[in-house]
């Protein structure tokens, strides 16, 4: 199995990078969204990888961050969702929104990828939802370019001393997801003080709740 790889990128093509690996050249198919993110020809970058095999065809799909990753493996997990439709997904949403869409059950965000219709949109959502809340709290920094330094991570956000100390646990994995979703920590401790006010007491639930206060219009 090929689970990342790093050399320097050799050709960008419409779906897909050349990586030089050792001089060996790897064809390695990515969404929009990383062939966007990736640096240009020349340069040195990674990718998370991962490998399909079938009797007649092998493909290597590249993806910025392991989050990304496995979120790929999920989707493609659900049935009616290949490879290509992952990374449509993928290319339209990023990690960050599919975890979004999906502790929302916002089933019209996923089928807004093209060649995503309703019916699997809506399979999509109800099949991952109850995996949304621990995939969100994965580290998503994404690091293409070798020479960048890595990006410093998010302060660890305490529960807000509101919120009942029945669910802390809940409440304390729900911080770390929103805070990985870009949220600051006082906003992500607001938000779920009053989810967890309301009732909320299971981490999906805590997620799914305080998205809704913090992105009301999505």
């Amino acid at each position: 199995m090929i689970g990342r790889l790093t050399g320097r990128l050799d050709h960008k093509g419409p779906d897909h990078v050349l990586l030089d690996v050792n001089g060996v050249g790897y064809v390695v198919h990515c969404s929009d969204r990383t062939l966007a993110a990736l640096p240009a020809p020349g340069q040195p970058a990674r990718l998370w990888t991962e490998l399909l095999v079938r009797e007649d065809l092998m493909q290597l799909f590249g993806f910025l961050t392991m989050q990304e990753r496995e979120w790929h493996r999920l989707l493609t997990s659900v049935q009616g969702i290949g490879a290509k439709a992952s990374l449509a997904i993928l290319g339209t949403l990023g990690a960050d929104g599919i975890g979004r869409a999906i502790a929302l059950g916002d089933a019209n965000a996923v089928r807004a990828a093209p060649g995503v219709g309703p019916k699997i949109a809506q399979r999509v959502v109800n099949e991952l939802k109850g995996k949304a809340p621990a995939m969100m709290m994965m580290e998503g920094g994404a690091d293409p370019v070798l020479d960048e330094a890595p990006a410093a991570p998010a302060p660890a956000a305490s529960p807000a001393p509101t919120a009942p100390p029945a669910n802390a646990a809940a409440q304390s994995e729900a911080l770390s997801a929103l805070a990985n979703l870009g949220y600051a920590p006082t906003d992500a401790a607001r938000a779920v003080a009053e989810a967890a006010g309301e009732g909320a007491e299971e981490t999906g639930a805590l997620i799914k709740a305080a998205l809704k206060r913090l992105a009301p219009g999505e």
